[in-house]
């Protein structure tokens, strides 16, 4: 009988990885890159902290990840903790209480980690970053506009400027459904239905619903031609209401950037359960994986707000690459100070011996540099060196 092997020390659970060089810097200058465009914007950064009371953490709208969220034992208070799973219930918490004074609107960013207790088939890591915004305070059109607009620039400021930008309207299916007085498993079978994009059981399983709701469905795709389905659709009441509001949506993104990629899916409605009208998904051109999503939800107890958080590690999977910094292998004792910070201030990462080495050349390519100091200038290592 043999013993069993020690365990792997690189071996890490289900949904999470260790970030290696270059792409561990590649993410992060990622991230400040986002962040100053928000900044640009006015959007002031907060930092919530990783840890909150379970009480605090799934109030409002964080009760809607309630079952994505990790719980801890405080060993000093002995109340439970709640791991974030979800920036954006934190900082409408900072913003209702911390921030409660200050003047609408409020222009809110942040950038951190979250952890899930499970992945996706498409997005299975549980560990994820985040970088968004939030607008607080008004509810207009022009709010909902403003997010998806600096979104854009702020995605196209990293090389991704031909992310897609859905727009879906959560809430109007759901009311469609309440007022035909569809529920039970009957509605379970027609959401599921609605989710596959399967126009047959719609129209079957629908009732007297089941031409609009087949008329939406197949109107999904270029906004023009969502729109025009959900014009002529006639919807009532709160369904209405979400109808006119995103075409208004439509009609302010348009005014400030006819170019950018919108399609409009009437009767998409999955996403966070906290969202309440106009919401959006990113995507890359032929890409399932979704860059980011946000849209209107309510701050605290009834103040409006929207937002828009992005996901950095899946924008980095479409971006176009970036260039890694230059390594510049620097001989011991041929460093000046002066030197060396000029050339850093040119972009290159100076790798320093820390002794004599018999060969600079051999020993600045085991070092992965592409260049080394020669007569206080960057020398580009040549294939004979």
């Amino acid at each position: 009988m043999t013993d069993d092997l020690p365990p792997n020390p690189a071996l890490l659970p289900a949904g999470l990885r260790d970030l290696l060089p270059p792409e561990a810097e590649t993410e992060a200058a990622s991230v400040e890159t986002l962040m100053t465009v928000f900044a640009a914007h006015g959007y002031q950064r907060v930092k919530p902290p990783l840890l909150e009371f379970e009480d605090s953490l799934l109030a409002g709208s964080g009760a809607a990840v309630a079952d994505q969220t990790f719980r801890i034992m405080d060993p000093d208070s002995q109340r439970m903790m709640g791991l974030r799973a979800d920036t954006t219930p934190q900082v409408a918490r900072i913003a209702v209480t911390r921030l409660g004074n200050v003047p609408r609107p409020l222009r809110l960013s942040y950038a951190g980690q979250c952890l899930r207790v499970r992945g996706s088939q498409l997005a299975p890591e549980r560990q994820v970053s985040q970088v968004g915004l939030e607008l607080i305070g008004p509810d207009s059109p022009q709010a909902d506009a403003e997010t998806i607009l600096v979104a854009a620039e702020a995605l196209a400021s990293i090389g991704l400027t031909r992310a897609s930008f859905d727009l879906t309207l959560p809430m109007l299916v759901p009311s469609l459904l309440d007022q035909a007085g569809i529920a039970g498993a009957d509605r379970i079978m027609l959401g599921r239905a609605l989710d596959r994009k399967d126009a047959a059981a719609v129209s079957r399983l629908g009732g007297a619903l089941a031409p609009v709701l087949t008329e939406l469905l197949l109107a999904a795709g270029p906004a023009d031609r969502a729109l025009a389905a959900l014009g002529s659709a006639k919807l009532p009441d709160l369904a209405g209401a979400l109808a006119r509001r995103v075409a208004e949506t439509e009609a302010a993104i348009r005014a400030a950037d006819p170019g950018l990629r919108l399609t409009i899916d009437p009767v998409e409605f999955r996403g966070f359960r906290y969202e309440t009208g106009v919401s959006v998904t990113v995507y890359a051109p032929g890409r399932r994986e979704e860059l980011g999503r946000g849209g209107r939800y309510i701050c605290g107890e009834n103040e409006p707000a929207t937002g828009i958080t992005l996901y950095p590690d899946a924008i980095l999977r479409v971006a176009p690459p970036r260039a890694p910094r230059p390594r510049l292998f620097v001989p011991h004792g041929a460093e000046t100070r002066a030197a060396l910070a000029a050339l850093r201030a040119d972009g290159f990462a100076t790798v320093a011996a820390l002794a004599p080495v018999d060969d600079d050349v051999a020993e600045a390519r085991r070092l992965g540099c592409s260049h080394i100091l020669r007569s206080g200038k960057a020398a580009l290592l040549d294939s004979k060196g």
